[in-house]
């Protein structure tokens, strides 16, 4: 079993930055795709951005691209979510989530962590 514990979340006004971090305990995560999710008040869970087992691939939803960076460091077993220009339509709760088998094109994210909420105040 793995467990993800995301922490980094916070208040913060617009144009403002945050870091995200996915501590992963239980299991070495190098070889699992990671990636970050957020739930808004109101609307369906979405998929913010995914890593590669390696690092070397990432993929944004459109909304984030230019504004966030994900990363890795498998050393530490954790991944990170650098945002930066922070809008009020961030606000969310940003989980963390693993697909063990380290698929990239159709990832099935088995592990999830209890999320960490982000409120972007304008």
């Amino acid at each position: 079993q793995v467990q993800l514990v995301e922490s980094g979340g916070g208040l913060v006004q617009a144009g403002g930055s945050l870091r995200l971090s996915c501590a992963a305990s239980g299991r070495a995560i190098s070889s699992y795709t990671m990636a970050w999710f957020r739930q808004a008040p109101g609307k369906e869970r979405e998929f913010v951005a995914r890593i590669f087992r390696n690092g070397g691939n990432t993929f944004y939803v459109d909304s984030v691209k230019g504004r966030f960076t994900i990363s890795r460091d498998n050393a530490k077993n954790t991944v990170y979510l650098q945002m930066n220009s922070l809008k009020p339509e961030d606000t969310a709760v940003y989980y963390c989530a693993a697909d063990s088998r380290g698929n990239w094109i159709t990832p099935e994210y088995n592990y999830w962590g209890q999320g960490t909420q982000v409120t972007v105040s304008s």
